[in-house]
């Protein structure tokens, strides 16, 4: 397959997920900027999700090439949201959900339809390691994307104080499994 690049094409690589490695963690930072330009999170805050739950950290890469896009997940409490760009210490002993925290394309290898495998990936190892819901926060009007995934805005009392740091469009999302 090949897409046009000005009046020549150029090959697209054979994109697949795995999993997320330390030595992923500078690209992941990288495409982190350019998908969420308005909601910083640094290379350090990846590290530290990587540290946590590997099993929830994939990259779409060709094979053991620079990552083209990530994943990142990880048990959190429902009806909750970690602040953007902080470290924290340890899953929480009353975690009740997988948190889908990000996921981000690079622009070059969008429009392949690899966002679908990987939510459904997620959302299959966390149905069988017995989580009963995936949740996320959609940011830059993405919540309409995340609802033909399957997830529906909710609004428990105190989300909108939550959610101010994520901007006037964040949505606080769940999808039941």
């Amino acid at each position: 397959m090949a897409v046009p690049e000005g009046r020549t094409e150029r090959a697209l690589p054979d994109l697949t997920w795995r999993a997320m490695t330390a030595v992923d963690l500078d690209a992941v930072a990288a495409i982190a900027v350019l998908g969420f330009p308005d909601h910083f999170e640094g290379r350090e805050l990846f590290e530290n999700r990587l540290a946590l739950n590997a099993s929830g950290c994939f990259v779409l890469a060709d094979g053991d090439g620079p990552p083209r896009g990530y994943l990142v997940a990880y048990p959190w409490r429902a009806d909750a949201v970690p602040a953007l760009n902080t470290l924290i210490e340890a899953i929480p002993d009353d975690a009740a959900v997988m948190y889908l925290h990000d996921l981000a394309i690079h622009p070059d290898a969008r429009a392949g339809g690899h966002t679908g495998a990987v939510v459904e990936q997620l959302a299959d190892a966390a149905r069988a390691a017995g989580w009963p819901a995936v949740s996320l926060v959609a940011v830059n009007a993405a919540a309409p994307f995340w609802a033909r995934h399957g997830f529906e805005v909710r609004d428990p009392p105190g989300m909108a104080e939550k959610l101010a740091s994520y901007g006037d469009d964040a949505r606080y999302m769940m999808r039941p499994l």
